[in-house]
């Protein structure tokens, strides 16, 4: 690192969630890294106390957002106080070793190239397992990409850092000068697909999107959409079609139309309705027309 240590804006998000985030908060409290703030947004939470947050960790920015705006909207709160030279964007449901702000802080320090830094990703519930070490490219006809290593031993196959395909959403940091020429995340999305969406529009403005095994954190993954929720089912069926729409060029498109016309969709459909899992069906579908009656897919 350089002679002065750069400024760390770490942001999360809290919905409905407090318990959680207050683990998440007390992890941050042990960070070896000298220099960073936390600012906590809390996205409208219906059931929730979001003042114990402060009441708890004085030390923290407590945004409360009169209405949920998701995850993207969420953050892009905590961007606009942030007053850090790297913005850590880290999901409230997981939990961090004492150094592992510095091997991301470094990295981009080392190469002005690199717009986005995930560290490795495992799981809370098995440190053992790998959850991301970096990101499959998007496939054209699925829309789908994946995770490398996942629920894989962590025996070190995969310590080295390097370029990746797509960032991942539960831990990235970002440096300030990057968001403010590319832009912030789109918030069209609402839920799943915008880190994958901002990764796109970062690549394409010339920078690399990197995965860094110096650093880890522990993951508990889903924890405010359920692991297998109609909730996560709109959205992820969604926000797949909304990728394609706006980072395929015309080919890909026609393509990926193709295939969730003739069999994706299909597929889905006869297994929803096999399962009797009438409520996904339902969401599902609704996904699918929200595409076909929403035309503007503007950043806002």
């Amino acid at each position: 690192m350089g002679k002065t240590t750069p400024l760390v804006s770490i942001i999360t998000i809290n919905y409905n969630d407090s318990k959680v985030t207050l683990e998440m908060l007390e992890s941050l409290r042990g960070l070896t890294y000298p220099n960073f703030e936390t600012i906590v947004v809390d996205n409208a939470s219906p059931s929730d106390n979001p003042k114990i947050l402060k009441e708890t960790y004085s030390e923290i920015t407590l945004i409360e957002s009169k209405k949920n705006l998701g995850f993207a909207g969420g953050n892009n709160l905590g961007v606009d106080v942030a007053k850090g030279d790297y913005l850590l964007f880290i999901n409230n449901d997981t939990i961090v070793p004492a150094g592992f702000i510095e091997p991301l802080v470094n990295t981009l320090e080392q190469d002005s190239t690199i717009g986005m830094v995930s560290p490795k990703i495992k799981f809370h519930w098995d440190p053992s397992l790998i959850q991301y070490a970096g990101y499959t490219p998007m496939n054209h006809w699925t829309i789908r990409n994946n995770s490398i290593g996942y629920k894989t031993k962590d025996t070190g196959n995969y310590d080295t850092p390097g370029e990746t395909e797509s960032i991942h959403g539960a831990a990235m940091m970002v440096p300030k000068s990057i968001i403010d020429t590319v832009g912030k995340m789109t918030e069209v999305y609402f839920l799943y697909y915008e880190e994958h969406d901002w990764a796109a529009h970062i690549k394409r403005a010339g920078y690399k999107i990197y995965y860094q095994p110096k650093s880890y954190i522990l993951h508990k993954e889903s924890l405010s959409t359920g692991k297998f929720s109609p909730l996560k089912t709109y959205y992820l069926t969604r926000n797949r079609i909304v990728y394609a729409r706006r980072n395929f060029n015309s080919l890909q498109l026609f393509v990926s139309m193709l295939f969730q016309c003739f069999v994706s969709i299909p597929k889905n459909t006869i297994t929803f309705l096999a399962k009797r899992q009438f409520k996904h069906l339902r969401v599902y579908w609704n996904a699918i027309f929200w595409n076909l009656t929403h035309y503007n897919l503007s950043n806002k």
